[in-house]
């Protein structure tokens, strides 16, 4: 996923459906320089992730 497009995911209230590993996800936070996106399972929102953009995906 672009850095861009995670950044507008992140701060969008409309949810929107992205995925890590096959499972529901919520972005927090991006971290463009990086890369990176602290995000959290909708399933367990206490099990918050750093994880690579690249690893994100966008459910159409």
């Amino acid at each position: 996923m672009e850095a861009q497009r995670a950044q507008e995911i992140a701060q969008s209230p409309v949810m929107v459906n992205v995925t890590y590993n096959q499972q529901p996800i919520y972005i927090q936070h991006v971290d463009e320089k990086n890369e990176t996106a602290r995000i959290y399972p909708l399933e367990n929102p206490e099990n918050e992730l750093e994880v690579s953009l690249n690893e994100l995906n966008e459910q159409q």
